[in-house]
């Protein structure tokens, strides 16, 4: 069709004109502001999910840290602590949020690291999908990203230490700057050693890399001094685990220890379902291609980089799969160092694939990965705050489940357990039923710190365990100085239908008298999911033995 009026067709091709220039200015500002998006918006969801989800059994926990701080403690070293310290202003802000804020500013914080670690790796783009591939990860957006725990800043201190060994192997032995960047590498491996005790690895993957890629490195002062510098600033959890004979060591060398026994290829598929799963399916496979790819010489890119990348991950994959033919393991463990392959993947998304290769924002396997972490976050928080998925209910007459166990009631229902227990502690306090010192006495270090900090401290009561080490772990030394046990005091009892203990079956022979319990009932979305049950204990008869108050482990 011809144009027929001459000023209709100048309006026309100016307007294509604008059109298209607006179009590729719009995707030139997108393009450029594509990283402090992705930044923000994970941060906004990452927040959200931060203030409206009840803490986890882990979290409630580590709060004890912040407010008992010590050199070491018995599960963990204490970055935690100070982490929850530093971001709830020392506890002024005790909400969830702030509990967990400082988890939230370091998952935020760790896109842009990874960004730089993906940039020096080729370019901007493999920058791009490092930044994306570490934000659609289950354990860096939700374990490491949100949750409270010592991930949050091991994961900060990890990668901070290996965007420093990829600068510095890049400019070689005899680099402009290098020796500032391998003494900050001891610096903050050491924070991720106080942050988690599988920073090691860290050093080992270093390490592996100078004895096997490049032995010139073991020339330099520097790599001895950094680990100077690290050992220094962990040397308070060795002072500490000194002080009680190396307590927390030898907690966590049992957990992962081999013990002689028949393979379980059991143990393994849930570890290896686990690591996949955690990690993102989509996330998982440009993971495992990479390696194959960068054995087949096909990703020619900076391959010293490369190879420190991989002398930091697959001995610490590989080690726990190991142990996993022999005992059960936890999935997260090997979560710093799936992480620390993601840039390996990004490279090979870069090169290997279609749109990779014409720089495309999204390959198929990150929109695959965006859109399984999206699925997952939604279907979890269904699961947590509505239950509509798993859990049926319990049947009210003998408060057994309906349906297969549900683990998100782990972050659910402790503020209902407060409401109704405050008017039965309340009338309690005013007939003179139980003493007005009375405590609350939990044998596991869960449920006790969910009660601590949802039940108890808005109360004013204190929580005490009585049980082994063991079981009650840092709370040995958190009864003792709560003021430990003394003749004639009287204590509830708490335990739920959802882990059923008795304290007649625990206690008997050391309190006067057990009564109760009195039942407080949890729901979600109007079903019954749960029962509290609460004994009164009264009249300790005397105080009880020194290994199950913490008194023998205090005293050292």
């Amino acid at each position: 069709m011809q144009c027929t009026d001459g000023k209709v067709c100048t309006m026309t091709a100016l307007f294509r004109k604008f059109a298209i220039e607006f179009y590729f200015m719009d995707t030139r500002l997108l393009k450029r502001y594509r990283l402090l998006l992705l930044i923000g918006i994970s941060a906004i969801v990452r927040l959200l999910i931060a203030a409206f989800t009840e803490l986890g059994n882990d979290e409630v926990y580590y709060i004890n840290y912040a407010l008992y701080p010590d050199l070491s403690h018995f599960d963990h070293p204490p970055v935690v602590g100070w982490f929850i310290q530093l971001f709830s202003l020392n506890l002024l802000f005790g909400s969830e949020l702030f509990i967990r804020l400082g988890a939230v500013a370091a998952g935020t914080l760790n896109t842009w690291v990874m960004y730089l670690i993906g940039k020096e790796l080729k370019d901007e783009t493999t920058g791009w999908y490092t930044a994306l591939l570490y934000t659609f990860s289950l354990y860096t957006f939700v374990i490491s990203g949100i949750f409270m725990m010592p991930d949050g800043p091991q994961m900060l201190f990890w990668l901070l230490t290996l965007l420093l060994f990829v600068k510095a192997l890049k400019s070689g032995p005899a680099g402009t700057g290098v020796s500032r960047l391998i003494l900050l590498a001891g610096v903050s491996g050491g924070m991720a050693l106080l942050s988690k005790y599988t920073s090691v690895f860290l050093f080992t993957g270093a390490g592996l890399y100078f004895l096997i890629c490049d032995r010139r490195w073991l020339r330099k002062w520097e790599v001895y001094a950094s680990i100077l510098i690290a050992l220094a600033i962990f040397s308070p959890v060795i002072i500490w685990n000194i002080r009680y004979d190396f307590i927390s060591f030898t907690f966590h060398s049992d957990r992962v220890e081999v013990v002689k026994t028949l393979l379980r290829p059991d143990l393994f598929a849930i570890e290896l379902g686990g690591q996949i799963f955690y990690n993102n399916p989509f996330v998982f496979g440009p993971g495992v291609a990479a390696i194959i790819a960068f054995y087949r010489k096909r990703l020619p890119e900076n391959r010293e980089v490369q190879r420190i990348l991989l002398t930091t991950a697959l001995p610490v994959i590989l080690l726990f799969l190991g142990f996993s033919l022999f005992r059960r393991t936890l999935p997260h463990w090997t979560g710093p160092a799936w992480t620390s392959l993601m840039p390996l993947a990004a490279l090979y998304l870069r090169n290997e694939t279609a749109k990779g290769r014409e720089g495309n924002w999204l390959p198929t396997a990150i929109k695959g990965a965006a859109g399984f972490l999206a699925l997952v976050l939604m279907l979890a928080l269904l699961q947590i705050g509505q239950g509509w998925f798993l859990n049926k209910g319990i049947n009210p007459e003998t408060g057994k489940r309906l349906g297969i166990k549900d683990i998100t009631l782990d972050m659910y229902g402790w503020k209902q357990l407060r409401e109704g227990f405050e008017p039965v502690y309340r009338k309690d306090m005013s007939s003179g039923k139980m003493r007005e010192d009375a405590v609350i006495i939990q044998q596991r270090w869960f449920p006790a710190a969910n009660i601590d900090y949802y039940v108890a401290g808005p109360l004013g009561l204190k929580v005490l365990t009585l049980a082994e080490i063991e079981r009650t772990h840092k709370y040995a030394w958190i009864t003792q100085q709560r003021g430990g046990f003394r003749p004639g005091m009287d204590a509830y009892y708490f335990s739920s239908s959802y882990a059923f203990s008795d304290p007649s079956a625990l206690y008997t022979g050391y309190f006067r008298r057990i009564e109760g319990p009195d039942t407080i009932p949890v729901y979600r979305n109007d079903v019954l999911v749960m029962y509290h049950y609460v004994w009164r204990m009264h009249g300790l008869l005397q105080e009880p033995p020194e290994h199950l108050t913490g008194k023998d482990i205090y005293q050292r």
